[in-house]
């Protein structure tokens, strides 16, 4: 092979990774980021697991079906993962079930960033969903154990980005209670992200 042909090869190459790399840490900009909490992590923290249920298949089953909801009424979304991009935009929403090693400890709680009107939105989900989930929640100070949730750094919201631990997935009593109603949870979130929106 000669000089220049290796030459090229190597600047091919180079434009290829700058281009993955650009790609990967593309901003997204979008209205509302849904965040599937654990979703396509195989190692690591890949969520709570108990009598075969599997909390990021649960997380999976409520983004999708918010997502649905909200794109029905015209609403942008940005439905991911765990692993979180760079993103720009009005709500973001992380799902999640809790665990526990002592079971039946837990409950729902709320987890917010540090945006100025997060603890209002909080404060309202709270009230929304306490309504209809029958169960404990943590006291308020859990919401300071999340203010370090990794995807805040990633994502600028105008409104908050709220992490919704939506019940305990090692509590039996929670889990026979909410399995049948993994839609209705998501309708709930999708409500109140529309309600949020108008305000």
């Amino acid at each position: 092979m000669s000089i220049k042909a290796v030459f090229t090869l190597v600047i091919g190459v180079l434009f290829f990774l700058l281009m993955m790399a650009i790609f990967n840490n593309q901003v997204i900009n979008t209205t509302v980021l849904i965040q599937e909490g654990h979703v396509g992590r195989t190692k690591g923290n890949i969520g709570s697991i108990h009598n075969g249920l599997v909390e990021s298949k649960w997380n999976a089953i409520v983004g999708k079906e918010v997502e649905r909801l909200l794109e029905a009424k015209g609403i942008d979304v940005t439905r991911v993962g765990a692993k979180i991009p760079i993103c720009n935009a009005s709500i973001a929403i992380a799902i999640h079930f809790d665990g526990s090693k002592k079971h039946c400890t837990t409950g729902a709680s709320i987890g917010r960033n540090d945006a100025p009107k997060a603890k209002a939105m909080a404060t309202r989900w709270r009230s929304q969903y306490g309504s209809f989930f029958p169960f404990k929640w943590h006291e308020d100070n859990f919401t300071r154990n999340l203010s370090h949730y990794y995807g805040f750094s990633k994502v600028h919201t105008s409104r908050g980005f709220l992490v919704l631990e939506l019940g305990e997935l090692t509590c039996k009593k929670q889990t026979d209670w909410l399995q049948p109603r993994l839609k209705q949870v998501a309708a709930k979130i999708a409500h109140f992200i529309i309600k949020e929106l108008e305000r």
